[in-house]
C-alpha cells in the first residue's frame, strides 16, 4: 500500500464486505485498521487479496513496514537492474541486427526475460484490476506493454516495462523519505531505561515494561525514555524533538520531562507518569499518523479528478485505435501504437502522488518545530484565516504573576526589599511568591508571622511589626493618602496587582505584580499583522487589564470580562465580520470557543492530553510565533500543491498532443510520466526542509 490510489483500491474492494464499521488507513506505517466483528476479518482479508495486495496481520503498534520496505527496495533494485540490461540487449539486437532472424529470436527472448523480471507484479495487479473492471496504472501498463509486444514492438515493450518498474521503485524510495520523517520520531525515545530496584540498584529494563511511578535515571548525553517528573538532580534538557524549543530548558525537582528529549548536563532521577505507549511523544506520533488520513481539499479534488481522467483517456485511446484509420488515413499499426502511447499517458501517478507526499512533508516539518497539525484539511485551510482570537492568560502572557516593578517610599531601599522578601517568602499566595521570586538578598527571621485573610500577611522583624498586603489592609490601618491612591490607580490602570509594605511609620514601599506578556508575543502579533491577519484578544480578566496587555502586545482590539459562553459568541461575531476565524487558548477553559472556531489552536500543550485530543492545531510549547509559522507553512504547502498539479497536468497535455499529432514513443511517454512523478515528489519533499523561524 504505497499511495492514496492504492488506498482507494482497497476501500473499493472492502465496500461490499458486510459488517465493516470503519477503516483506519495509516499510509506512513502501511497499516490498515478494520473495525468489524471478528468473523468478518477472513472475508475482508480475502477481498484485499483479491484486489492484488498481500495483507499481513500485525500487533497494534508493531512497526514492520520500514524493514520490509528497505529489504524490498534492495532486492528489487538488483532484479530491475538485470531487467534493464536485458531490455537494452533487446533494443541493441533490433538496432544492430535488424532483419537477422537469429538476432530477432535472441532479442525476443531478451525482451520476454526483461518483461518477466520487471513486470510480474505489475501484470498480477493489472490482471486483478481488470477482473474487477478497474483501470489502475498496473492495468494500463499491462495493456500497453502487451499491445506493443503483440504488434511487434517487443524491444520497446521491454524497455517501457523496465523503465516503469525502476521509476516506481525510485518513487517509492522518495515517498518513504516523507514517511520516515514521521516514523523517525519513534526512534527518539530509547527502548530501555535504567530503573531503580527495591534494593537501590539500577536495572536496564525495556521502556514498554516500566511501571507508572517507577524511578528512572538518565545520565548526561542520554535521551529521556519516558515521561515523568524530576525527583532528584538538576540539569538542562533539550526539548526540541517534542516542543521545537531551540534553547535547552532548566530542570529541577518537580519539573516535567518528556520522552525523546535529551539530557545535556547533570544526572536526573524522575518518577514515571505515563506508560511508553501513552507518552507525549507517542501521542504526537499517533496524532500525526491519524492526520495523514485526513484529506485536504486539494487531495479530494485530485482523487476525484484522477478517477475521471484515467477512464476518459482510455476511451480516447480506444477512439484513436478504432477511428483514426478511417478519419485520418493512418495505418492500423500507427493507430494502435499511438493508442498504446496514450494508455501510458493515462497513468495518473504524478497527479495522485503529488498531494499526499506534499501534505505529509508539511506535517513532518511542522512536527519538528513543535507544531502538531491534526490533518491535511487544517494544514491547507490555515492559509484562509482572516482573524485569530487569542486568550490572554497562558497564550499572550506567561500565565503566572511576576514582579514588574517596585518603589520604596520611606527608608533605605535595601532594607525595605529585605523586609518584603522575608514576609513574602513565608506566604504561599501567588502574589507573595511572585514578589519573593522578584527580589534578591537574604531573608531575615520573622517572628509572630500571621496571615490576614483577604488582606495580606504580617510579622515582627527585629522588634518592629510590618504588614505586606493589599489596598484594603492599608485603608483599614488609616495609612492611605492622595499620593498613595494616585500611585495605586496608575498601576491598576495598567492591569497590575499592587501590594504595599507598611509599618507604624506608614507605607514604606509599593510592589506591582502582573501576568507579564511572553517575550515572543509582540513579535508574533506583528508577524500575523504582516500576513494580513487581524488579532483580537478575548479574556475573562477585567477590561483595564485586557486593554493594557493588548496595548503592550500590539493588539488593536481586546474584549474583557468574558465568560466561556461569551468567548463562543465573540468567535461567532468575528466569523460574521471577517470570515474564517481561528481561536488560540489552553484547550480546556476555552473549549467552546476552540470548538466553534474554524481552526482551534491549543497553546503550551506538552504533556496535556486534553489539548492534543481536542484541538485542530497544537503548539507544543508556549511560543506564540508558531501560529504565524503555521500560516506561512499552510500557504507554502498550497503553493507547492498547485505547482505539482499544474506541472503534472502540463506534462500530460504536452505528451497527449505529441502522441496524437507528433512522434512520441512509448518509452518517452513512460520516461516523461515517471519523471514527472519523481519531480513532483522531490518538490513536495522540499517542505521537509522548512526550518524554524527563531
Amino acid at each position: 500500500m504505497d499511495c492514496a490510489a492504492e488506498e482507494a483500491e482497497i476501500r473499493r474492494a472492502l465496500e461490499p464486505v458486510p459488517g465493516i464499521k470503519s477503516l483506519s488507513f495509516q499510509l506512513g506505517a502501511r497499516t490498515l485498521g478494520i473495525t468489524a466483528p471478528q468473523d468478518t476479518l477472513p472475508t475482508a482479508l480475502a477481498a484485499i487479496r483479491e484486489a492484488g495486495f498481500s495483507p499481513v496481520e500485525v500487533a497494534q503498534g508493531e512497526a514492520t513496514a520500514n524493514a520490509e520496505s528497505e529489504h524490498g527496495i534492495g532486492a528489487g533494485l538488483v532484479r530491475l537492474s538485470m531487467a534493464l540490461v536485458f531490455a537494452i540487449g533487446a533494443e541493441s539486437m533490433e538496432f544492430l541486427f535488424s532483419g537477422n532472424k537469429t538476432a530477432t529470436v535472441i532479442g525476443l527472448v531478451l525482451a520476454v526475460v526483461a518483461i518477466g523480471l520487471a513486470g510480474f507484479e505489475t501484470y498480477l495487479k493489472g490482471f486483478q484490476a481488470l477482473r474487477r473492471g478497474k483501470l489502475n496504472i498496473n492495468a494500463l501498463m499491462s495493456i500497453a506493454v502487451t499491445g506493443a509486444f503483440v504488434i511487434g514492438q517487443w524491444p520497446e515493450a521491454a524497455m517501457v516495462m523496465a523503465l516503469y518498474a525502476i521509476a516506481e521503485l525510485i518513487e517509492a524510495r522518495s515517498v518513504d523519505r516523507a514517511r520516515n520523517a514521521i516514523q523517525g520520531l519513534m526512534a527518539l525515545a530509547p527502548e530501555e531505561a535504567a530503573v531503580k530496584q527495591p534494593d537501590g540498584t539500577w536495572l536496564m529494563t525495556r521502556a514498554s515494561d516500566v511501571a507508572l511511578d517507577a524511578i528512572v535515571r538518565i545520565r548526561p548525553g542520554e535521551r529521556v525514555s519516558l515521561d515523568g517528573v524530576v525527583v532528584r538532580g538538576n540539569s538542562t534538557i533539550n526539548q526540541a524533538p517534542v516542543t521545537g524549543e531551540s534553547i535547552p530548558v532548566e530542570k529541577a525537582s518537580g519539573d516535567q520531562v518528556f520522552a525523546g528529549t535529551i539530557n545535556e548536563a547533570g544526572e536526573l532521577e524522575f518518577k514515571v507518569t505515563a506508560a511508553a505507549s501513552n507518552s507525549t511523544l507517542a501521542r504526537i506520533i499517533h496524532a500525526v499518523e491519524e492526520a495523514q488520513g485526513s484529506r485536504a481539499e486539494t487531495q479530494r479534488f485530485v482523487d476525484k479528478f484522477a478517477a475521471v481522467y484515467t477512464p476518459l483517456v482510455f476511451v480516447l485511446a480506444l477512439g484513436v485505435a478504432l477511428l483514426t484509420p478511417w478519419l485520418l488515413d493512418w495505418t492500423w499499426m500507427q493507430a494502435i501504437y499511438k493508442a498504446l502511447v496514450l494508455l501510458v499517458i493515462a497513468c495518473p501517478c504524478a497527479l495522485v502522488i503529488s498531494t499526499p507526499v506534499t501534505v505529509v512533508s508539511a506535517l513532518a516539518a511542522a512536527a519538528r518545530q513543535g507544531i502538531l497539525i491534526k490533518g491535511g484539511a487544517y494544514l491547507e485551510s490555515a492559509r484562509k484565516l482572516k482573524v485569530i482570537a487569542l486568550d490572554k492568560t497562558g497564550t499572550i502572557t506567561e500565565g503566572k504573576p511576576k514582579l514588574i516593578t517596585h518603589q520604596v517610599l520611606v527608608g533605605e531601599a535595601a532594607q525595605a526589599e529585605q523586609i518584603a522578601l522575608s514576609l513574602a517568602g513565608r506566604s504561599d499566595h501567588p502574589v507573595s511568591k511572585a514578589i519573593a521570586a522578584g527580589l534578591s538578598g537574604q531573608a531575615r527571621e520573622v517572628d509572630s508571622f500571621a496571615a490576614l485573610p483577604g488582606r495580606g500577611v504580617q510579622g515582627v522583624i527585629a522588634g518592629t511589626t510590618y504588614v505586606l498586603g493589599n489596598h484594603r489592609l492599608v485603608e483599614e490601618r488609616g495609612q492611605c493618602s492622595p499620593e498613595i491612591e494616585s500611585l495605586l490607580a496608575s498601576h491598576e490602570q495598567n492591569g497590575r496587582t499592587v501590594t504595599l509594605l507598611a509599618s507604624d511609620r506608614g507605607v514604606l514601599a509599593v510592589f506591582a505584580v502582573a501576568d507579564a506578556i511572553k517575550p515572543t508575543s509582540k513579535q508574533a502579533i506583528a508577524e500575523l499583522t504582516a500576513l494580513g491577519i487581524k488579532s483580537v484578544m478575548l479574556t475573562g480578566d477585567n477590561e483595564a487589564t485586557a486593554q493594557s496587555i493588548a496595548r503592550e502586545a500590539g493588539i488593536a482590539e481586546a474584549r474583557g470580562n468574558l465568560l466561556p459562553e461569551d468567548k463562543l459568541t465573540a468567535i461567532q461575531d468575528l466569523q460574521k465580520k471577517y470570515g474564517m476565524a481561528g481561536m488560540s487558548g489552553d484547550g480546556i477553559n476555552d473549549a467552546p470557543a476552540l470548538a466553534k472556531a474554524d481552526i482551534g489552536i491549543a497553546m503550551g500543550a506538552a504533556g496535556t492530553d486534553t489539548a492534543i485530543e481536542t484541538a485542530d492545531v497544537v503548539i507544543m510549547n508556549d511560543n506564540l510565533r508558531r501560529i504565524p509559522t503555521t500560516i506561512r507553512l499552510s500557504r507554502k504547502t498550497h503553493t507547492v500543491l498547485w505547482q505539482n498539479i499544474s506541472f503534472a497536468l502540463g506534462v500530460k497535455a504536452v505528451f497527449f498532443l505529441l502522441a496524437v499529432f507528433g512522434s512520441a514513443t512509448m518509452w518517452m511517454a513512460v520516461f516523461a510520466d515517471m519523471g514527472a512523478s519523481l519531480l513532483v515528489v522531490v518538490n513536495g519533499l522540499r517542505l521537509l526542509k522548512t526550518g524554524q523561524d527563531d
